[in-house]
């Protein structure tokens, strides 16, 4: 079979190697596909228009006391700032390997709790400041959109992939990136980003075995 891809024409090497790739994480792609066509429509809308659509999408409070897994669903699936394109290097940077590594089932695990549990976390911190009047009422629909959150809860559960000490330096980074936006000025999101990222490492117990498995495999490849 090696051999049969070897000789073929280097377009349709290049060709199978990307159908490979893809393969390996399809859910992150089919994702991507997913944020590619709303991508698309949103840039057909008017700004009217669209702020109306992401509205009924957002995970705010008035739209989570009624009607939270159609608008935590839905909201995973729209961009709010920041191109296509730029998700695109992200998501080949983060979930492609976190997928591959983990398995497209605990890649979706954690996905899916840095999403809903740094929405409700948030969200839950911004609640708190409307009731004390630290921010105005009105706050109950502001817009809460977006990849960001499963996307700092992937990059945080990284660290367990990379062998130390290395793993110590990517972590600090990780931290760095979303404890510095809280510095000064807090605000819902960027709680959000740092509860992403913590629930992320609190994943540990899902990727338990696989941090042994890499751990055990360093020795041997060093010899």
């Amino acid at each position: 079979m090696v051999g049969q891809v070897a000789s073929r024409p280097l377009w349709w090497r290049a060709l199978h190697a990307l159908w490979a790739y893809v393969r390996s994480a399809h859910a992150t792609f089919i994702w991507l596909a997913v944020l590619l066509y709303t991508a698309h429509v949103a840039a057909e809308l008017s700004p009217h228009v669209l702020d109306r659509v992401l509205g009924n999408r957002s995970t705010n409070l008035h739209h989570l006391s009624e009607d939270p897994v159609r608008v935590l669903i839905s909201s995973a699936f729209w961009l709010d700032g920041g191109s296509w394109i730029e998700y695109f290097l992200l998501y080949n940077i983060f979930h492609v390997p976190a997928e591959r590594w983990l398995g497209t089932v605990r890649w979706f695990g954690v996905v899916v709790i840095a999403h809903v549990g740094a929405t409700y976390i948030s969200e839950g911190v911004l609640y708190w400041a409307i009731e004390n009047g630290h921010a105005p009422a009105d706050r109950v629909n502001t817009l809460d959109i977006g990849v960001s959150y499963a996307l700092a809860g992937i990059a945080a559960v990284l660290t367990y992939r990379i062998p130390a000490p290395w793993r110590y330096l990517y972590l600090a980074g990780v931290l760095v990136v979303v404890i510095s936006p809280l510095i000064g000025h807090i605000n819902f999101t960027e709680v959000g980003h740092f509860s992403a990222a913590l629930l992320g490492l609190a994943c540990y117990p899902l990727v338990r075995s696989k941090t042994r498995r890499n751990e055990q495999l360093v020795p041997a490849a060093s010899t």
